[in-house]
């Protein structure tokens, strides 16, 4: 899979089966820029209990039965189940995405994500801040802002050593692309070079999706062959 394509994955980085339909005019005609602005806050939102069920479809059930799970409100994420074994499940929308998404205020994306305890204390609170501001502002420039200052005056998280993620699920929507899905996890790591990972190279797994700053760490995303459920999943060619 190629950086193109896996930024485009990273971009529905949701994965919700209700795709909301989007009101004909709203975002245009714009083929390099479909969504330009923040889509009305409904249309993000969705049912709380499908939303429960969501989130936990991005990682095996011995993982997610246990995990706190979060879901999206008015004003940003809320808590709505509380865990016991320190992962920490919720379902993401594109504004997760890198900023040059084209896709960064995808109303459709819905993409389940299971954090491991090392990512819930150094990422979590990055993706709910970005999230809050999301939700209240609707402005791209007000997130970029927030992180840029946040990075460089060192307020940001530190990473923790072997932070990563599942996102496995069979229902999620990640992307307006291809068949819209695609079952894999994540690992952050320090800012570097993707061929530190032998990232983007011929027939390798693994792709950089991004590497900061503003973000204060590397992601990189590595497919898998199966969903959350143990079913067969489809690689990337």
């Amino acid at each position: 899979m190629n950086k193109k394509r896996s930024t485009t994955v990273f971009c529905g980085i949701l994965a919700l089966i209700v795709a909301v339909v989007t009101p004909s005019g709203v975002q245009g005609q714009d083929t390099k820029n479909p969504y330009p602005n923040m889509a009305p806050l409904d249309q993000y939102l969705m049912d709380r209990d499908a939303e429960i069920t969501l989130a936990r479809s991005a990682a095996p059930e011995g993982i997610s039965r246990d995990a706190t799970i979060l879901v999206l409100g008015r004003h940003g994420y809320e808590t709505a189940v509380e865990g016991r074994n320190g992962f920490a499940c919720l379902v993401q929308r594109a504004w997760t995405a890198p900023s040059d998404s084209p896709e960064f205020w995808n109303q459709k994306t819905r993409s389940p994500i299971c954090l491991n305890p090392q990512a819930v204390r150094s990422i979590l609170p990055i993706l709910t801040k970005v999230t809050e501001i999301a939700v209240t502002t609707q402005s791209k420039a007000q997130i970029l802002e927030w992180l840029k200052k946040a990075y460089d005056q060192k307020e940001l998280p530190a990473l923790e050593p072997g932070a990563m993620s599942y996102m496995m699920s069979k229902v999620a929507y990640l992307t307006d692309q291809g068949s819209h899905n695609l079952a894999h996890v994540m690992f952050y790591a320090p800012i570097m070079d993707g061929a530190n990972w032998g990232a983007d190279l011929p027939n390798s797994p693994v792709s950089l999706l991004q590497k900061g700053p503003p973000e204060p760490f590397s992601l990189f995303i590595v497919p898998v062959g199966k969903w959350s459920d143990g079913t067969p999943a489809p690689l990337p060619k």
